[in-house]
């Protein structure tokens, strides 16, 4: 990302290479000489884009995890009503978010109707916070605090 800001040229350079000494930080790149280093608050390798977990990242990914954050669980039917999909979309990305353990699923029948209740894991709260964390910081950077 990149901008002007009081006439220097600046860009967010997350350090994604993943060595222990750059968790959970980032550089701020200016014009004018010397960087300044942000910390994010990670504690596990970031990746992908901008140094962002790619998995979480995905919009509707987000939404089901962000939406599972400030519920104990929800229903595939009460996730695609809050999201506003489908549910092809819906069962693809809980499947993704379920497969890298973010969230959980339980299965069962009412009656005869097949029903699923989602549930967010300690590990999908655990990379939601670092998420955040992450973006937090690249909005301070680019607004130069």
């Amino acid at each position: 990302m990149s901008g002007k800001r009081g006439g220097e040229a600046r860009r967010y350079d997350p350090d994604t290479d993943g060595d222990d000494a750059s968790l959970g930080q980032a550089r701020l790149v200016t014009g004018g000489g010397a960087d300044t280093t942000v910390t994010t608050g990670a504690t596990a390798p970031t990746t992908g884009l901008a140094g962002l977990d790619r998995l979480i990242h995905e919009r509707m990914r987000l939404g089901i995890v962000s939406a599972l954050a400030v519920n104990d669980a929800l229903s595939f039917n009460d996730l695609k009503r809050l999201l506003g999909t489908t549910d092809g979309n819906v069962s693809v990305h809980a499947s993704r978010l379920e497969e890298a353990g973010y969230i959980t699923s339980t299965k069962y029948f009412e009656g005869r109707i097949p029903k699923t209740d989602y549930r967010l894991t300690d590990a999908g709260r655990q990379a939601l916070d670092h998420y955040l964390d992450h973006m937090e910081a690249l909005i301070h950077a680019t607004r130069g605090r």
